[in-house]
């Protein structure tokens, strides 16, 4: 039986709003949302909250997330040698790809790169 559940957000850490901005707005094409002292970063309707400078995520966060340590597959709907265009064009190094992967809807085309605190990102296409 499903249940009535649905991917809202995940969170990463950041250790510059200004440089993580702009690569989650440029490269990413994210949403800028301003929360408090802090930003997420919104794709249509899930989203990254951040955990960053002048932020304390606790008592929730037992273990609050770290620079680097996340893994996070975003879709790119289209071609994945555009995906590998556009990181080209933000200078943006690719670390694996493209590359066979298994993801949400099946199995896919990905490629491997980082952000600037050096989480492990994915676009993977389907197309």
């Amino acid at each position: 039986m499903a249940l009535p559940v649905k991917f809202d957000h995940c969170v990463v850490h950041v250790s510059s709003w200004e440089r993580s901005n702009a690569f989650y707005r440029d490269v990413m094409g994210a949403e800028l949302v301003q929360r408090g002292k802090g930003w997420a970063y919104r794709f249509g309707t899930e989203q990254l909250n951040l955990h960053g400078p002048g932020l304390a995520p606790t008592p929730v966060a037992r273990l609050p997330v770290q620079p680097g340590n996340s893994d996070i597959c975003f879709e790119w709907e289209g071609p994945i040698e555009e995906a590998i265009a556009h990181l080209k064009k933000w200078n943006v190094p690719i670390e694996l790809g493209p590359v066979q992967r298994a993801g949400a809807n099946g199995t896919g085309t990905s490629v491997y790169f980082r952000d600037p605190d050096g989480s492990l990102l994915e676009f993977i296409t389907y197309a």
